[in-house]
């Protein structure tokens, strides 16, 4: 892990601790935030990540802070193995795997039994590739369909995305240009995909611009010519509504590791209900069998809900700092979480527009979420430079992201925004 001293060559004394706000702080600033978070107890709340109180931590959008609740978790998890070893297992740890499949259910808008656990998103993403019944060549010929081999997608993903097809020479890729190098129109996905479409796949925030798509437009669009929406969502929850049953989609990946604050090791995968019975998994384990402990070499039957998906042995430290992250943000309550993101995202998008910072973010304030890019000449010298300051973010090609969560407080922003003014004008000072 990189040394949060470090900033270009040698190291640098660490800040001092920063206090938490004052309650004055938070309730001065009551303007920008939205109502259903005014009872948020911030103080209390940032008591409970050990980061918060030695960095002005502004990058959730990377890897969610660690919580003690999270360390409480893992702390048990440790304990088990020291006093039960693998008997934890029956006693314990499978009914951490159900808790933590009923958590995410709840939190995505999921029925139950349509969420599996899985490594990464890449394992995610191939499993549901590699499992589709799609027809060869030759048999959509014989039956007079046209043939699905086209994936539509936007310049705007995340790369693991696009890489899922390119080792896959028999699909062809199409990737839309955005219109404003922001974000996407849903009309835009629609005039692309037709007949010949297999996935509809794309982002629900944009990784690079925090732009939010419209996940019923999307699943709308693909339904509509027969195709499959398949969305990663890795960015969505814990900062911004998720409901994926309502959207009506095919499949969604997410995981802990961001907005979750349940650290790096797994990834959730969503199975539209009614599609699970039709999807056969080509790289499968004995977690996705249905009679797991029967131990019969010939008697392979696929689980009957979306654990079939499932690969192996999972990270169980992960399954249970993600218990512990999600369990502490669920206390706050999920919709008070969402409008503080969204109030601390407006208040750092004034700041630095009043400062004459440029950004890259949506117009629409509906399309924003909590990730906001702020053009600089050198983007990662400049966050070298902030954390020197106890600042830390990260950066992106001619940006820096910024990305405040629920646990971070008004004058943290101000701070970032007073910070990267400062290195703007340095900049501008030095001679050419």
């Amino acid at each position: 892990m990189r040394d949060l001293r470090r900033g270009g060559r040698g190291l640098h004394p660490r800040p001092k601790p920063r206090r938490a706000p004052a309650p004055s702080l938070w309730k001065d600033n009551l303007d920008v935030m939205a109502p259903t978070s005014e009872d948020i107890d911030l103080v209390s709340l940032r008591a409970h990540y050990p980061i918060l109180s030695r960095r002005n931590y502004l990058n959730s959008c990377s890897l969610g802070a660690l919580s003690d609740r999270a360390e409480a978790y893992l702390d048990e998890f440790r304990e088990r193995w020291h006093v039960m070893g693998a008997s934890a297992w029956y006693e314990h740890w499978w009914g951490r795997l159900a808790l933590l499949r009923e958590r995410i259910e709840g939190l995505h808008g999921a029925p139950a039994g349509t969420m599996a656990l899985l490594p990464s998103t890449s394992a995610a993403l191939s499993g549901v590739i590699d499992a589709l019944p799609t027809a060869t060549a030759s048999a959509a010929k014989s039956q007079g369909a046209p043939l699905r081999n086209r994936v539509v997608m936007s310049e705007l993903d995340f790369p693991t995305l696009a890489y899922q097809w390119a080792t896959r020479p028999e699909l062809e890729v199409v990737i839309l240009e955005s219109p404003d190098g922001v974000g996407m129109d849903p009309q835009q996905y629609a005039d692309a995909v037709d007949e010949r479409t297999l996935f509809l796949a794309t982002s629900h925030v944009f990784y690079a611009t925090g732009f939010v798509q419209d996940l019923q437009a999307l699943a709308d669009v693909a339904r509509k010519s027969g195709a499959w929406s398949l969305i990663d969502g890795y960015h969505g929850p814990g900062q911004v509504p998720v409901d994926v049953a309502s959207a009506g989609l095919d499949f969604y990946t997410s995981g802990p590791l961001k907005w979750l604050c349940g650290g790096p090791g797994l990834s959730y995968l969503y199975a539209r209900q009614e599609l699970i019975p039709e999807l056969r998994p080509r790289a499968t384990s004995w977690f996705a069998t249905r009679n797991q402990f029967d131990f019969d070499l010939n008697g392979f039957e696929y689980h009957e809900d979306a654990r079939r998906f499932e690969m192996g042995t999972p990270a169980l430290p992960t399954v249970h700092t993600a218990l512990g992250g999600q369990e502490l943000l669920e206390e706050v309550g999920l919709d008070r979480v969402h409008a503080r993101c969204a109030a601390l995202r407006e208040r750092l998008v004034e700041g630095c527009r009043a400062s004459g910072l440029q950004l890259r973010i949506a117009e629409d304030p509906e399309r924003r979420s909590s990730i906001v890019m702020v053009a600089m000449d050198d983007p990662k010298a400049a966050v070298v430079e902030l954390d020197r300051a106890g600042i830390v973010v990260d950066h992106r090609p001619g940006f820096v992201r910024v990305s405040p969560h629920v646990y971070n407080s008004a004058d943290e922003v101000d701070q970032v925004v007073a910070e990267l003014t400062r290195i703007r004008g340095d900049a501008a000072a030095k001679p050419r």
